[in-house]
């Protein structure tokens, strides 16, 4: 039975990483809940309780950043509401028409034509899509590190 939990949250911890690309997978809380497995299987050993404390406290705080981030990479270059909620349709739409890369090329050409709908000028909408593009961009660097450091320690303990 340890064998088989062990197998399965490493499979876990491996979505995790990938998940860090494909929206769909929610690839954290994968890495997060591999870590739990692992303690379940080696009878709660590997990880102290305040080390899965922290973890699952810095999932959730990833979680907030990957929509946070590319929202305030929005404000910060000036795009307006409908910049943004164009980013949002764009990365939608890109998902599903050349995944997983459309999600950023969606979310940047979403954004400008939002802010052209509003009016905004061509370089202020270009401004607008890179700046949705770095922070979604941002967002995704930082889940691959946190799952990358979940996956880290997940493998150190597995043996």
């Amino acid at each position: 039975m340890t064998t088989a939990l062990t197998i399965a949250g490493l499979v876990l911890a491996a979505a995790g990483v990938v998940g860090c690309i494909l929206p769909v997978v929610p690839g954290p809380p994968l890495g997060f809940v591999a870590l739990l497995v692992l303690s379940y299987a080696k009878h709660w050993k590997p990880f102290s309780p305040l080390f899965l404390t922290v973890m699952g406290g810095v999932t959730a705080l990833v979680l907030f950043l990957d929509y946070a981030l590319p929202a305030a990479g929005a404000r910060r270059y000036g795009a307006s509401r409908r910049g943004a909620w164009g980013s949002v349709v764009g990365m939608i739409v890109g998902l599903f028409v050349f995944p997983p890369f459309g999600l950023f090329i969606g979310c940047f050409l979403g954004a400008m034509a939002g802010e052209l709908y509003a009016g905004r000028t061509g370089d202020e909408a270009l401004r607008a899509g890179l700046g949705t593009l770095v922070g979604n961009l941002a967002a995704t660097v930082l889940k691959m590190g946190v799952a990358g450091v979940m996956l880290f320690f997940y493998v150190k303990e597995m043996f």
